[in-house]
């Protein structure tokens, strides 16, 4: 039997198994792991506990990761992130490169001995912590022109950003951005780099993904991941057998098997919630759960310049935007529909938790 999820329950499931209730640990949050965009990280995790808000202070490590974005990870866990995220081929390679067909045939070099052949030369630069600027010019000079690409912000070229930020996680080199110009550094002790795509660990990435996004399809999987539905088909098939089918919507969307009676039966989603820009909620890919109107999902989803997101019982219902000055912080929020006054009184407890996850110390809250 096909159980039937309304977009509400798919909400309310999705608040509650990301910890937004602040009643559970945040372990499944951490195996997809939590981007990282200036303190994104912590204000996410801010917004699901009482803790220290620090990545660090949660045993989480920095790495290029999905889509070659920054992401915190349990260190025990990035060996098999990298595992699970190696290309099955050329063509998913490209995918998650960016790269065009011209643009393949430009290079010459096939998508996945690019990123090889960046990620040896990062090996051999990166053999203790160095200046993400240093690394590149030192990949640079070992790698052809055909991976090189002119940089109008830096005045030089250089190698590709994508194809550097790529070939980092195969060979293990992490990230440092706690000093004032991030840094890269070696690969932890026994890493062992991942030589072929393997569907069967490439589905841990379609079941974590699930876990906390889910119910979705192999499309939403596949972008979130940086490439396409056909390239990434054996992560998905190897994840199959795994999953259950639901209705949403009147469409398919699968949930790994053992999490449909908690979708159907999940908690009131009563929180108020200010979510940063880049949250993980934010990250499914079915954006038009998250905000059906299409004003407010623009809002929310800029190329730059994102706003946060303004959480109340179980809807997104504005965008707010910090405004430092000195040690001092201001929230301007922009709602879209009048909030009840309950959520006006809660906004309070949750802006000072935004400042304090900052360090600062909350001036006031503008626009409500």
């Amino acid at each position: 039997m096909v159980e039937t999820l309304t977009r509400e329950q798919v909400m309310a499931h999705r608040i509650a198994v990301q910890g937004l209730h602040r009643d559970r640990t945040l372990e499944r949050l951490f195996a997809l792991g939590v981007q990282d965009s200036g303190p994104t990280a912590r204000l996410a995790i801010a917004a699901r506990s009482d803790g220290d808000p620090d990545p660090a202070a949660h045993g989480l490590v920095d790495g290029w990761t999905h889509r070659g974005a920054p992401h915190h990870h349990p260190p025990g866990e990035l060996n098999a992130v990298a595992a699970a995220a190696r290309p099955f081929g050329d063509a998913d390679a490209a995918a998650r490169l960016n790269w065009s067909g011209p643009e393949q045939r430009r290079v010459g070099i096939p998508a996945r001995e690019a990123i090889d052949r960046a990620a040896d030369a990062l090996a051999a630069v990166v053999t203790e912590p160095i200046t993400k600027g240093a690394a590149s010019t030192a990949v640079t000079r070992m790698l052809p022109d055909a991976l090189l690409r002119e940089c109008r912000g830096c005045a030089t070229t250089h190698i590709n950003e994508q194809l550097m930020r790529l070939s980092a996680l195969p060979v293990g080199v992490g990230l440092d951005p706690t000093q004032k110009t991030l840094l890269l550094t070696p690969p932890p002790a026994g890493w062992e780099r991942p030589v072929e795509g393997d569907p069967a660990r490439a589905a841990r990435l379609v079941l974590d993904y699930l876990r906390l996004h889910g119910p979705a399809g192999p499309r939403e999987v596949a972008d979130f991941v940086g490439t396409t539905p056909t390239a990434f088909a054996p992560a998905w098939e190897a994840a199959l057998p795994g999953l259950a089918e639901v209705d949403l919507g009147g469409r398919r969307a699968w949930l790994p098997a053992e999490d449909v009676p908690a979708a159907l039966d999940a908690p009131e989603p009563d929180v108020v919630r200010l979510l940063p820009p880049l949250d993980p909620i934010l990250q499914a890919r079915d954006r038009e759960v998250h905000a059906p109107d299409e004003t407010l999902r623009k809002e929310l989803y800029k190329i730059i310049g994102n706003p946060g997101a303004l959480l109340a019982d179980g809807e997104i219902v504005g965008t707010w935007r910090p405004r430092a000055s000195g040690k001092k912080l201001t929230l301007e929020l922009s709602p879209v529909v009048p909030l009840a006054p309950d959520v006006r009184a809660r906004l309070d407890d949750e802006a000072e938790r935004v400042a304090a996850a900052r360090g600062l110390t909350l001036a006031g809250l503008k626009g409500i």
